[in-house]
């Protein structure tokens, strides 16, 4: 069985950085041109095996809010390809003309300066080298350079509290079924800098918090879709997470075993399984038949082998007489 897991994961940005933050079109832009660039479907196939379902926004399936298909699709980000009916991202040349429409054009500033963008992680071990190779092609692609900052995780979470990064690497499971749980990630008074809250971003837009208040204690129905799709079209166009996506999980199970899925949003899942006695019955005898020919080939070998010694005892009794 497979099941795309209540999981979004993601590359941020610190919406209060001079160069990659802010909210002006041109800073905008910036960030939606690395979003076209990051290609995520080659990374999924690559680093994750093809376990993985590239999002068009930050609610992931099975959370009230996402929509697949044409109705879900990130239109800064994609375009609707009919005769395929899916997504298909959009050109590098479309995200280097974004890039110049930011003011940099070849990855260069008004003064011919390099656009270098610093990217803080806690990669290690041996695939690390490789993912950061790939990461630095993938914008590369718009000519802007991107610098590695690895770190460990103390220092990294350091640097979160305190602001001082450009770029990074996070995700979220959910904690409960709820759009609430993916959107208060990007809710402007729990910005990690100022509140120390779970908003790593710091992402700060008046009309996407004046939405999130009045979605979060909604019931699920037509008035909230409308509010999330609102919600949605601000974070596609702000762009303060890229190359999102949703992994894919797996999971073995008998045919007999019933209210099962894979996700990882609780481990206490047990009482809920229910259990087909006839069907388990049945396999157990078809599959569990009694298998006697190893004991007769093992008696026989032993058999076999006794032959010697009981002939040899049987002529020295014979010699005897």
């Amino acid at each position: 069985m497979t099941a795309v897991k209540t999981s979004t994961f993601y590359y941020g940005f610190n919406m209060k950085d001079d160069e990659v933050g802010g909210y002006s079109e041109e800073k905008c832009k910036l960030r939606q041109a690395i979003n076209i660039a990051i290609d995520m479907e080659e990374y999924i196939q690559i680093f994750n095996a093809g376990r993985g379902k590239v999002a068009q926004s930050i609610l992931p399936p099975g959370i009230f809010g996402y929509e697949k298909g044409k109705a879900g699709l990130n239109a800064y980000l994609f375009d609707w390809d009919e005769g395929m009916k899916k997504p298909k991202r959009k050109s590098i040349e479309y995200a280097k003309k974004l890039l110049a429409e930011a003011g940099y054009p070849d990855g260069r500033n008004a003064d011919g300066e390099q656009l270098i963008i610093y990217f803080d992680n806690t990669w290690v071990g041996g695939g690390a080298t490789n993912l950061i190779t790939w990461f630095q092609k993938q914008l590369k692609k718009i000519d802007i350079e991107l610098k590695i900052r690895a770190t460990d995780y103390n220092r990294f979470q350091e640097k979160m509290h305190d602001g001082n990064f450009q770029m990074y690497s996070w995700g979220w499971n959910a904690d409960y079924p709820d759009p609430e749980n993916f959107f208060f990630l990007l809710y402007g008074p729990n910005g990690r800098a100022d509140q120390y809250g779970k908003n790593s971003s710091n992402y700060d837009n008046p009309e996407f918090d004046k939405l999130f208040v009045k979605m979060e204690r909604m019931d699920n129905g037509p008035e909230r879709m409308g509010l999330i799709r609102q919600m949605n079209k601000i974070i596609s166009h702000d762009a303060p997470w890229v190359g999102i996506w949703n992994p894919v999980g797996y999971g073995l199970y008998h045919d007999w075993i019933r209210n099962t899925k894979v996700h990882m949003m609780s481990r206490n899942t047990m009482k809920y399984l229910r259990i087909i006695p006839g069907m388990r019955e049945k396999y157990r005898k078809e599959e569990n038949q009694p298998v006697f020919w190893p004991i007769y080939l093992f008696f026989g070998f032993l058999l076999i082998g006794s032959l010697p010694a009981m002939i040899s005892v049987h002529r020295k009794r014979a010699g005897r007489k």
